[in-house]
């Protein structure tokens, strides 16, 4: 592990002074939220494991702070037409909270494929104050369009995290550390987007502890922060996975980016589905909502094991704004990335009993069949099912695909064939 960037020009970074000046704005309305120990996995990495639980925050994500010391900075000149942003989420609705709190007129713009619950609670916190537009497939889409309007309105844009404001706002996390733990902190995880709560967390850590190594963490379909690191400037996806959906971007911000390039310890990337894995943990072990941007520090401490032995480790839970309804997904890819969840084109042999004989000689006795669809609705006498199984072992696969070739079930495998596997499942 180690710094894997080259030095970057560096515009702004945030001073002390702002930073205590933003704690103080958003006392009025943001939470001390708590450093908790967490025994479960303090005992599995032989560690100490701390979480500072960010997701306890009003709106229930820390974007409140940057949010509301951006908008509170603002003057009456600049905010007489409104204020307007771009959000997956969580800066919506701390954008929203905001927005209500001083009254002042907001507009959020969306991705459409937003979680409903994420929707609904910006409208509830923005009340009769905000509106809600729903625009494009990603945030950038959103971000975009959001521009336009406000340039076309003169609504001033409050973005979500390449802002001196906004960054300073959630500068403030690191103070309370600074204040919550007794013991210095060794390894400080955090999750990142676009950069701005890590870009917060280094200018409060580099003056105050600089011993501590700050690790960044992203998604592994939107590594934008890695992708920018590695090429020495900032580095536009082409294409994103957006399940992780508060720390998906296309791109991140002309200021956020030098100072992750030049302080972060290490920026690494995690499957989206062991962050699916850690959700189901928390929820079942620890009784801890989180939705998946908020899951992601914890998902990379296996990656980090032999080095965090022995030490203080503190990892932020940056949101639980997770929709319910997306349960049944999040369970499916950790069952696909644990290796227990397998999708196979059956071709049933042209025999009475043949998907009798399936059921009880190949199928092994703890196997489960979740997903049965033929892929012809006609001649299904001869037509291959796609069938999804699933599996109390990773090792079960080998002995399971041996007995359906031996029968002449066999057709193909298809979790390793992602186009294949998009069409047909």
């Amino acid at each position: 592990m180690g710094k894997p960037n080259k030095k970057v020009p560096i515009s702004y970074f945030p001073k002390l002074d702002d930073i205590h000046s933003a704690a103080k704005i958003i006392s009025e309305i943001s939470e001390i939220t708590p450093l908790t120990l967490s025994i479960r996995l303090a005992k599995e990495f032989d560690c100490t494991v701390q979480l500072k639980r960010e997701d306890l925050q009003r709106v229930r994500s820390y974007k409140i702070r940057g949010a509301f010391n951006k908008i509170s900075s603002l003057t009456a000149s600049e905010i007489k037409n409104g204020v307007i942003c771009a959000s997956a989420g969580n800066h919506a609705q701390g954008f929203a909270f905001a927005c209500h709190h001083l009254k002042i007129k907001g507009t959020v713009y969306m991705p459409s494929v937003t979680p409903k619950q994420k929707v609904e609670q910006t409208r509830l916190f923005g009340g009769d104050w905000v509106d809600v537009v729903l625009e494009g497939d990603s945030f950038d889409d959103a971000s975009q369009a959001a521009q336009v309007h406000g340039a076309k309105t003169g609504k001033i844009f409050v973005h979500p995290f390449n802002d001196p404001k906004i960054i300073e706002g959630q500068a403030t996390v690191g103070l309370e550390l600074m204040k919550q733990t007794k013991n210095p902190i060794d390894y400080l995880f955090v999750c990142v987007g676009g950069g701005g709560l890590a870009s917060g967390l280094i200018s409060v850590f580099s003056q105050l502890s600089p011993n501590t190594k700050i690790i960044g963490v992203e998604p592994k379909g939107a590594p934008s922060m890695k992708s920018s690191m590695e090429k020495g400037k900032i580095f536009a996806l082409d294409h994103i996975n957006k399940f992780i959906d508060g720390a998906a971007v296309k791109r991140v911000g002309e200021l956020t980016f030098p100072i992750c390039n030049n302080f972060l310890d290490d920026m690494i990337t995690v499957d989206e589905g062991k962050v699916c894995q850690i959700i189901l943990d928390l929820y079942n072990r620890d009784a801890i909502v989180v939705e998946p941007a908020g899951a992601m520090t914890i998902a990379a401490l296996d990656q980090y094991k032999d080095e965090i032995i022995g030490k203080n480790v503190v990892c932020i839970i940056g949101g639980s704004n997770n929709d319910i309804a997306r349960t049944a997904e999040i369970k499916e890819r950790a069952l696909l990335y644990g290796k227990l969840k397998h999708y196979f084109i059956i071709r049933f042999p042209q025999r009475p009993g043949a998907l009798k004989q399936f059921v009880v000689d190949i199928l092994g006795p703890k196997d489960d069949i979740t997903h049965f669809e033929y892929t012809k609705k006609s001649s299904r006498e001869n037509a291959p099912a796609v069938v999804g199984i699933e599996l109390k072992s990773p090792e079960d696969l080998a002995p399971l695909i041996q007995r359906m070739k031996a029968n002449n079930f066999y057709g193909d495998y298809i979790n390793d064939k992602p186009d294949l596997f998009e069409y047909l499942v």
